[in-house]
């Protein structure tokens, strides 16, 4: 099943794919936000829920809003590909590979949903692209073992972890080039978990402008989704509609000689297996 959040006139609404158009679920299921349904023992009864609705919006022109708008936690993998750690030591960036997952947290402004503008900054003409797997979670949890986690996972969607990389680079916390406001598209949908056999490897490819500029696959992960949550949940609770991005493959703009990045009127789309395909055009800050 696939299940988004969107707007409805001025009114941020969430509900299931249903054939080419979107079935809202606020009303019907009495809880305002998708996260919260994620967390609910109604969650293990969508399929009951869904069944026999008609859409009420089409998909073509519908105001996608991040899968999750508001999540608590962003919770992003660094150089999480060995293809991605490769390229960057071949750039000249010399980093060694950690004991431990490399993580740091986004915040929830900074997402755009499916089909909305990534906005690059006036101060910055270095925004990069980064396609990732992303994985929601459904049931909350703290200290997480690696051969549970998989049952706190309720479905996997598409981030582009974009990043003003010299704003990246001010420091040894790459935060601040990764939370400017309008750089992190997230969508365009989650697919509930019962889709997608546990760690299978999905296929994932950028393109810029229609020509691909990523394509690998998620069984190049050095820690697995598993090795994540535990890792993360560690550190905190996770709760429902939390975010995992779980890192980015080779095929960055910033590791090619010359370096390329995106621009005004440019469109980025991140493609991944048995999810579907997250587009975004590219402005400028006003």
């Amino acid at each position: 099943m696939k299940l988004l959040s969107y707007l409805d006139g001025e009114r941020e609404e969430w509900g299931a794919v249903v054939g080419d158009g979107v079935a809202p679920l606020s009303a019907r299921t009495g809880m305002a936000t998708l996260a919260e349904f994620l967390g609910s023992d109604a969650f293990a009864r969508r399929a009951d829920l869904v069944a026999g609705l008609r859409p009420a919006l089409p998909l073509s022109g519908l105001h996608f809003l991040p899968v999750i708008p508001q999540p608590e936690k962003i919770v992003c993998a660094v150089r999480n590909y060995m293809d991605h750690h490769q390229e960057v030591l071949a750039a000249g960036m010399q980093r060694e590979l950690s004991e431990e997952p490399p993580i740091f947290l986004r915040v929830w402004r900074s997402q755009v949903g499916h089909g909305q503008p990534v906005v690059r900054p006036r101060v910055s003409g270095t925004l990069d692209w980064e396609g990732e797997l992303a994985v929601i979670i459904g049931k909350p949890g703290r200290d997480i073992s690696v051969e549970l986690a998989w049952e706190h996972v309720a479905g996997y969607s598409i981030y582009n972890d974009v990043s003003v990389r010299e704003w990246q680079f001010h420091a040894k916390q790459i935060a601040s080039g990764k939370n400017f406001e309008g750089t992190g598209p997230f969508g365009p949908w989650m697919v509930t978990a019962d889709e997608i056999e546990p760690g299978r490897a999905l296929r994932l490819q950028t393109r810029l402008n229609g020509e691909t500029v990523q394509d690998s696959h998620t069984g190049h992960m050095i820690f697995p989704v598993p090795r994540l949550i535990a890792y993360a949940s560690t550190i905190f609770t996770l709760m429902p509609g939390d975010v995992i991005a779980t890192g980015t493959p080779a095929g960055v703009g910033w590791s090619r000689t010359p370096q390329r990045f995106m621009k005004p009127g440019d469109v980025v789309e991140v493609e991944i297996e048995s999810i579907g395909t997250l587009r975004n055009p590219v402005v400028a800050q006003d």
